[in-house]
């Protein structure tokens, strides 16, 4: 059939309702209107009427160290899981179902995938599993999530639910900045991490996928607190706006720098790492402002340093940066990270240096599968290595090409 003709109309079409989509039908009409309070019951009916009970949503705190129920009517609110050690914690960093026999059935735990942004895990128990069972609960999780993010943006239960210790202003800031922590489409993976986080401040990231093109920064605004938060902000919107402009990376890195010096003035600076990937290709382009040397990873190895010409850090003034590049192989990783992971140390002590910033990305790299589970191992690992506690700020961000192409998922 040529594209754009229409079917023969001899053709038997069947619009015939079937059980499976009269359950995600009731879910999906009704969650238009639906005031976050009530999604809760809703689900909890929804899963009943497959037979399923015992039903908890299980969300990932902010310091991804746990899963946490979400409270409301008709779930199950039990103690946190932690991702590291459970079942439900395998479910979400692999992105898959997990079952578990058990006395009285099975139980189940879906991800849940907002695209391919973890949202958290649905968990709940059958009496016995089948393939229909199977299909109709991975789209029920994958709908549960879609109402769950949409909510998100207009009610503060989800993140009351998410957060574990109070949480300083300038946190509060930053995560309303942050897009999704983690992507995943055929081509290209990426993930993302804070620290601190529950009083990060001058830290953030920011991504964005446009046709072919993956766009990254990574900045760390100097100073702590409110004012390196506000300083981040301006960063992050300024890129976003010069992005969006569709201009190169050099004349991204001006923009950037005249919008803090402008607001800021001349003693005021943030450091920034910004980068685009070809997807197609594996074309990568970056210029840095002031951040580490990123690494190259190849065959869970780290390869080398990705030394590039530096420019002076965003708000200084500095001359037209250069553009630095690197053709990336299938399976390749780069990981960016600010200053803030590698310098923490004692007092009259060394610092933690990248020495061994590569010798624990080499072992978590043969540990840990998926861009997100290596990213949420090492971030957790390298802090309990200098000692338990951040003085500053410390991000990591990893991006991985696999080629490839996408198209398939638009046929049916």
């Amino acid at each position: 059939m040529a594209e754009g003709d229409r079917p023969s109309g001899n053709d038997a079409v069947d619009r015939s309702e079937g059980f499976g989509e009269r359950l995600l039908g009731v879910l999906l009409d009704r969650a238009h209107e639906m005031p976050p309070q009530l999604i809760a019951p809703l689900i909890a009916e929804e899963v009943a009427r497959v037979g399923g009970w015992g039903i908890s949503i299980l969300l990932q705190d902010y310091a991804q160290l746990l899963l946490v129920p979400l409270p409301g009517r008709g779930l199950d609110v039990g103690e946190p899981e932690p991702i590291g050690d459970s079942h439900a914690g395998t479910a979400f960093l692999n992105a898959t179902p997990v079952e578990v026999s058990q006395a009285d059935g099975v139980r189940m735990y879906l991800p849940l995938l907002d695209g391919s942004d973890q949202v958290g895990v649905l968990a709940l128990t059958l009496e016995s599993v089948d393939d229909d069972d199977r299909r109709l609960l991975r789209r029920l999780a994958g709908l549960i999530a879609d109402i769950l993010v949409t909510k998100h943006s207009y009610t503060d239960q989800f993140f009351l639910a998410r957060r574990r210790e109070p949480m300083s202003v300038a946190a509060e800031i930053q995560w309303s900045l942050l897009p999704p922590l983690a992507m995943s489409v055929p081509q290209v993976a990426v993930a993302g991490i804070l620290e601190p986080a529950y009083s990060v401040a001058g830290d953030s990231f920011d991504y964005a996928l446009n046709d072919d093109i993956l766009h990254v920064a990574v900045v760390d605004a100097m100073g702590h607190g409110l004012n390196a938060a506000t300083m981040a902000t301006v960063a992050v919107g300024a890129y976003r706006h010069s992005r969006r402009a569709g201009i190169g990376l050099s004349e991204i890195y001006a923009f950037m720098d005249r919008a803090i010096a402008e607001q800021f003035g001349p003693e005021h600076f943030v450091t920034a790492q910004m980068m685009r990937l070809n997807i197609t290709t594996g074309h990568l382009q970056w210029v840095n402002a002031g951040h580490p040397a990123p690494l190259l990873i190849r065959n869970h190895q780290v390869l080398r340093q990705l030394e590039s010409p530096t420019t002076l850090p965003v708000g200084f003034g500095g001359e037209e940066p250069q553009v630095s590049e690197q053709m990336l192989q299938r399976g390749d990783r780069v990981l960016c990270f600010t200053d803030g992971l590698i310098e923490e140390h004692e007092a009259g002590e060394e610092q933690f240096g990248e020495e061994q910033l590569i010798h624990w990305v080499d072992r978590i790299e043969q540990r840990e599968k998926g861009v997100r589970a290596v990213v949420r191992s090492l971030s957790h690992t390298l802090k309990q290595e200098r000692g338990g506690s951040t003085s500053d700020d410390a991000t990591l961000f990893l991006i991985e090409w696999r080629g490839g192409a996408a198209d398939h998922l638009a046929v049916l």
